[in-house]
């Protein structure tokens, strides 16, 4: 797509973002964290989604991604709402099927870049690419009537041995090729990129092994030589700390979703909510970057796969 090209001059002032966007979505997150809730762990602590969680679908099956899977998971185990499938009004008239008179949407967001041309005080142009943010509403296929099944089919919950290892999750770690050992504790350790697992025995269930192995895969895309994710972390429990805890954190729950199994347990992180809410309160868009970050983290881990 052709990005629009806006010319202005040094002294033209621009349109701001759309703070409230950004301030609405980090409010209600924030009010969760108050409670000592993750809004990230709601589906999985929700009634009608327990066991079959994954990620909010587009109407032709592409999966939502960064914040948006984060809006649809709190709104779909708030409403109860058991598809996965979310899509605006228009679509919905599309497929023949009516939104249910007085159902109320879900706001969404979109983001992009337009290009600003200014003049310098030489007479130099210079360009910049401006990020935006805009706004739609889309609605559960739980809330429209005249879709084909398909869209009101509850997803099959995953089934895990709860303390074998599965064969499946073992390759897919394994294919990113993380040098991973078994030692005393959990944790990346950037110095010698390597990421140290307590032993698979040690564990309750192998859910929860496979849980806490995702979180540190997820530490481990952030050197330069994968992603390159610095948040000028200089020692435990700084705001850098907590910056990259947030994005591992969301990130194995994007990759929970995708293979099937519980993040680890919330008690794990209650330390961090304290950290996770002076975060959040001192930079609203802290949220949206770090759902962001989560998301490269997932696809980068993704992209290893070998067919």
């Amino acid at each position: 797509m052709t990005k629009p090209i806006i010319r202005r001059t040094a002294s033209t002032s621009v349109k701001q973002p759309q703070q409230d966007i950004y301030a609405r979505v980090t409010a209600k997150i924030l009010a969760d964290l108050e409670q000592g809730n993750l809004s990230w762990r709601k589906p999985w602590n929700s009634g009608q989604l327990a066991g079959q969680v994954m990620r909010p679908l587009r109407w032709n099956d592409i999966p939502y991604s960064g914040i948006n899977t984060l809006i649809l998971w709190n709104a779909a185990s708030e409403q109860g709402y058991t598809s996965p499938y979310w899509m605006t009004f228009k679509q919905a008239s599309e497929m023949k099927a009516k939104v249910r008179k007085g159902e109320k949407g879900t706001q969404i967001v979109y983001t992009d870049k337009f290009t600003r041309e200014e003049e310098d005080a030489n007479g130099e142009v210079k360009s910049s690419q401006i990020p935006f943010l805009k706004c739609y509403t889309v609605f559960n296929a739980s809330q429209i009537e005249g879709l084909s099944d398909a869209f009101y089919k509850t997803p099959e919950p995953a089934v895990m041995q709860q303390n074998w290892r599965d064969p499946k999750l073992e390759c897919f770690f394994a294919q990113t090729k993380a040098d991973i050992y078994t030692g005393s504790k959990a944790c990346y350790i950037q110095a010698t990129d390597r990421i140290q697992m307590p032993p698979f025995e040690s564990f309750e269930t192998a859910m929860r092994f496979y849980a806490v192995l995702a979180h540190e895969i997820c530490h481990w895309t952030k050197t330069p030589a994968r992603l390159n994710r610095d948040f000028g972390k200089k020692r435990y429990g700084d705001e850098g700390y907590a910056k990259e805890e947030l994005v591992a954190e969301l990130g194995a729950c994007f990759l929970a979703a995708d293979l099937g199994f519980e993040p680890q347990p919330e008690t794990h992180h209650a330390a961090y909510i304290q950290s996770w809410l002076h975060v959040l309160k001192d930079d609203k868009r802290f949220i949206f970057q770090a759902a962001s970050h989560a998301q490269k983290a997932v696809e980068f881990i993704h992209q290893l796969q070998v067919s």
